[in-house]
């Protein structure tokens, strides 16, 4: 076949490694659709999307519509006659008129081992229910959520430690190396996509800041891995006399602890709380509008010993 029309949707950084891992291929795509531009930061300023930068520093041709429910902009699509459409943490919903334009189909980057954790959140949940593996998926998208049927995919173990920052950036990598090895078999109807089964599927919803709030009536397990899912958004927290203390890093003890929250040594040693079962010490913490330290620094600056977290 000619070389094929390819179109590509996507917004964050995750998107933006299967754009690159595209451009480096020679697969360069005709249009590249992005989120419109959003305030961000302290100041809300008006900040143009990772996918958007990389796109621009390659003089691809961006378009931002708001929505593409638009009949306007379902026409521009079509008229570019695609072959596919590839699509990675866009955020915009695809409606039916769109999904039928190409001729090969909307093709979906997903950060999991589909029919598992289909949906928004799809690492952090990984490592929250302790998974041990994760993975990526491509996937023939239909009118549902994260439902299609699914063309490849490629797993990788979570390690002990690993936050979802580090898994996410594992994961974008290898969703764009994936992409660029089957795409030509997808193009040429040498990959049959098959059907999940959805008896196995499970979801991973949005995240809310008070999904990160440590509960320490959890195991010590159980709020590591909360930690590690949450770093770095929107990161895990605790209530100390008023202040809601952000934990980066901890790691598990088998001290068998004592009051759920309950401090057990604050000093040079680090931070120790006691859970319904075992304790951690907390490695890295943040006090509202200060830097990061260690749970040696905090423990100089605050007393804490024999007090009790919320």
């Amino acid at each position: 076949m000619s070389a094929a029309t390819i179109l590509f949707a996507g917004t964050p950084e995750f998107a933006g490694a299967s754009l690159r891992a595209l451009v480096e291929a020679n697969r360069v795509p005709a249009i590249v659709l992005t989120q419109p531009d959003r305030p961000a930061g302290r100041g809300r300023k008006m900040t143009e999307s990772p996918v958007k930068l990389y796109a621009r520093s390659q003089e691809i041709e961006v378009w931002q519509p708001a929505t593409l429910k638009d009949p306007d902009v379902v026409e521009k699509i079509r008229e570019l006659e695609p072959d596919v459409i590839i699509v990675a943490a866009y955020g915009l919903i695809f409606p039916q008129a769109v999904l039928d334009i190409p001729k090969y189909g909307c093709v979906n980057v997903h950060a999991s081992l589909l029919p598992r954790w289909r949906g928004a959140a799809p690492i952090q949940q990984s490592i929250l229910n302790g998974d041990e593996e994760a993975g990526i998926c491509l996937m023939r998208m239909d009118a549902g959520l994260d439902t299609g049927p699914v063309y490849a995919c490629a797993a990788t173990p979570i390690g002990a430690d690993e936050t979802a920052g580090e898994l996410h950036d594992r994961l974008a990598e290898m969703g764009g190396a994936l992409l660029v090895a089957k795409l030509d078999d997808i193009l040429h109807g040498n990959l049959d996509a098959i059907s999940q089964d959805e008896t196995a599927a499970t979801y991973a919803g949005k995240i809310r800041r008070q999904n990160a709030a440590i509960d320490w009536d959890n195991s010590a397990e159980e709020i590591h891995r909360r930690i590690r899912a949450y770093n770095p958004v929107p990161g895990a927290y605790f209530t100390f006399n008023g202040e809601s203390i952000k934990c980066w890093r901890a790691e598990v003890l088998d001290n068998p602890g004592g009051q759920s929250g309950r401090i057990l040594e604050a000093g040079r040693s680090g931070i120790i709380v006691a859970c319904r079962s075992g304790a951690l010490r907390l490695l890295e913490l943040q006090r509202p509008g200060k830097k990061r330290v260690t749970g040696a620094e905090l423990a100089g600056q605050l007393k804490l010993v024999d007090k009790r977290l919320s």
